[in-house]
């Protein structure tokens, strides 16, 4: 019996790269069952409902409800047969493989959530940027949570497969089973922006469900914003 995957996405004023994200959902050899485009406060309606009349997503509009909100209302949409859900960010370029791929990693039940290899990319040179953006979430022995690898060349230092105290919440493929535990909360409601994708990573790992980072899984990250773990 065949997966059914569903994927959300989060936007607010995203017009340089959320088409592109788009398409990297659409065109997946693994046809996704439902692509689910939450925009949070954008100003241009319009270019949010000439993307609803050119793709196949379903796109709820609401006020800027914050990341975590946001993600939470378009998993309402999430109907009892999906099996997985990828999130997505706005910002995020995926390759074609991505979901195919993700579902044969998960064939290991235990596994709650999976991410992989976040690289770089260079919206104003429109070229990756040679470096890492996030190879999963650590903490170090003070406290202080960080990307792995953000910002070093990729010298193949983190390609081995991992389970991780935190995953990088730009892209997350979640086993809907591990969510349901949670109800109907997927991001902690409290946290409006940054630091949701720790949270929702200690209650699944607490939960007994194992976190993946997996380097044979890739994308592209235009990361519009710095060390904000730290803060």
């Amino acid at each position: 019996m065949s997966q059914k995957v569903a994927a959300i996405v989060v936007s607010h004023n995203s017009e340089p790269t959320l088409e592109r994200c788009i398409q990297g959902l659409t065109a997946q050899d693994y046809p996704l069952e439902l692509i689910i485009l939450v925009d949070s406060g954008s100003s241009d309606q319009k270019f949010l409902l000439n993307l609803q009349n050119k793709y196949a997503i379903e796109l709820l509009l609401s006020e800027n409800l914050g990341f975590s909100r946001a993600n939470n209302l378009g998993y309402e949409k999430i109907t009892s047969d999906i099996d997985f859900v990828v999130l997505v960010n706005p910002d995020l370029f995926l390759p074609v493989s991505f979901v195919a791929d993700a579902l044969k990693i998960c064939v290991d039940t235990s596994i709650g959530m999976l991410s992989g290899k976040l690289s770089g990319y260079d919206l104003e040179e429109d070229r990756p940027s040679g470096k890492l953006d996030s190879t999963g979430i650590q903490r170090t022995w003070y406290g202080r949570w960080y990307d792995r690898g953000q910002g070093e060349p990729d010298q193949k230092q983190y390609d081995n497969l991992e389970s991780m105290p935190a995953l990088c919440g730009a892209l997350l493929f979640c086993r809907t089973k591990a969510l349901r535990s949670f109800n109907g909360v997927v991001f902690d409601p409290d946290f409006f922006l940054y630091k949701e994708d720790i949270e929702l990573s200690l209650r699944m790992r607490k939960s007994g469900w194992k976190l993946l980072y997996h380097p044979g899984l890739t994308a592209y990250h235009c990361r519009g914003w710095q060390n904000e773990r730290s803060n």
